[in-house]
């Protein structure tokens, strides 16, 4: 009797998929807001879970921050090519939790999807490189599991985007050598269409706080001439961005993605899909010059991400001695973050209001990341995507950061990179209602399945000899 090809091993596995996505969602892995007890216990289980998966070698690392990576490894035969799997089970705040429709630390089926904060980023994607493996290990005896050394790493510090995990793996030197690393963390083009990130903006960070009084003082004893600091962070905050919306912070172009397949200059993102995905309201412009591609990947953004003042329901008739704000500059690949931190700064300091006192503090960065598509793995997984999917993979840019890419390029500069993962434009990561489509996780399952088993057999096939025999 023939063993039953992955596709239905893969289908067969997702109520167990959706188990395991529940019982992680409902670990609240916010770094530096987590109750005790669930980072070191969502640890755990994910090592159990990738031990069930046939991943025998298991081991904890702790981090600077405290919080615990996960790495699981199934040896391979000398020789054999080395693939590490990645993803992240840490996730950022669920915030204001009564914007949800749901709980988000419960995993809710809606509409076909499933809610919940970190269904999508990123423990999706930890389930998703469980199924893949789960269906190789029920393959078994009928189909041989792939000659490969295979490496799962998964992290419990990526959203703070603080290098944790490079600063792990140098303190550990050899305990991976990869031929290839696959890191789940990114997502597809639109639901059902697998897509390949090739290029990562890069993150710098600031906190910014000017002072204008020593004491806080009766807006009507004395409004009118004193300076309040507010009002002088709000015109300084106000100088970031032209009248158009394109940031003026003197943030360097350096074109060096163009003509990189859909992610280079000119890749088409229709502005009405954007507008859709996005949940742009009616007549609302959008903001900046250039396609909407070319603003979203290939150049710089800035966005005020908090402003530190008394809550509404606090307020008083008081002017402010001191007024923060934390400013983020999404850079565009192969610009230099510690040169953007620098004229970040030199622009604020330029244009502070009434002499304010102004501090500019330097939070976090992150560099970009332009990946190489042209080696083999690149090459398998596009064919694996074609047959998981059922049409052709995209590649494109991605105008977030992920600080693990250039720790791995660092560290391991010949293995190829492989970005991919689960999400997809109604995820809505890092917002309200976040979610994941199941059938995203099962179709990307299959392809890293199938990506295995045909990289360790060194098959790389053209659209013209038709799917593989290894469905």
């Amino acid at each position: 009797m023939s063993a039953p090809p992955l596709a239905a091993n893969v289908r067969a596995l997702m109520p167990r998929a959706r188990e395991d996505l529940a019982e992680l969602v409902a670990l609240r892995t916010v770094v530096g807001n987590a109750p005790p007890d669930h980072f070191p216990r969502a640890a755990r289980r994910i090592a159990a879970l990738l031990t069930d998966a046939g991943l025998p070698e298991i081991r904890l690392l702790s981090a600077d921050d405290g919080t615990e990576t996960v790495y699981a490894r199934r040896p391979g035969p000398p020789g054999a090519p080395s693939v590490v799997l990645y993803a992240h089970y840490d996730v950022v705040s669920a915030q204001d939790e009564t914007a949800w429709r749901t709980p988000p630390f419960e995993l809710t089926e809606r509409d076909g999807r499933w809610y919940g904060r970190g269904s999508a980023d990123c423990k999706g994607n930890v389930v998703m490189h469980l199924t893949a493996l789960r269906a190789l290990r029920d393959a078994l005896p009928h189909d041989p599991y792939p000659d490969l050394d295979i490496v799962v790493l998964v992290d419990g510090s990526e959203e703070p985007g603080d290098a944790s995990l490079e600063k792990l793996l140098r303190a550990h030197p050899g305990l991976i050598a990869p031929d290839v690393v696959v890191i789940a963390d990114t997502g597809n083009v639109a639901p059902g269409i697998p897509t390949v990130t090739t290029s990562l903006r890069g993150m710098a960070v600031v906190e910014v706080t000017l002072t204008t009084l020593s004491r806080t003082l009766h807006s009507g004893q004395f409004g009118g001439p004193t300076p309040d600091a507010m009002t002088a962070l709000i015109r300084l905050l106000a100088t970031l961005h032209d009248s158009d919306g394109t940031p003026s912070v003197p943030v360097p172009d350096t074109g060096t993605v163009a003509g990189r397949g859909d992610s280079g200059r000119g890749a088409e993102y229709a502005e009405a899909d954007f507008r859709a995905d996005a949940g742009v309201l009616d007549g609302v412009e959008l903001i900046g010059t250039g396609t909407v591609a070319d603003r979203l990947w290939t150049l710089p953004s800035v966005t005020v991400l908090a402003v530190q003042s008394p809550p509404l329901d606090d307020a008083v008739p008081a002017l402010l001695p001191t007024a923060k704000a934390l400013v983020s500059v999404r850079t565009p690949p192969g610009a230099d973050v510690v040169r953007v931190h620098e004229e970040l700064a030199g622009h604020l300091r330029a244009r502070v209001p009434w002499g304010a006192h102004l501090e500019v503090r330097r939070v976090t960065s992150g560099p970009s990341f332009l990946a190489d598509t042209g080696g083999t793995a690149h090459a398998v997984m596009r064919d694996a995507m074609r047959d998981a999917f059922g049409v052709a993979p995209r590649e494109v840019g991605a105008g977030g950061s992920i600080a693990v890419c250039s720790a791995f390029r660092s560290l391991h500069p010949d293995a190829e990179i492989i970005l991919c993962g689960v999400e997809d434009p109604p995820s809505n990561i890092h917002g309200t209602d976040e979610s994941v489509s199941p059938g995203e996780i099962a179709s990307l399952a299959h392809a890293e399945a199938l990506f295995l088993r045909r990289l360790a057999a060194g098959a790389v096939r053209t659209p013209s000899t038709g799917p593989g025999e290894d469905r």
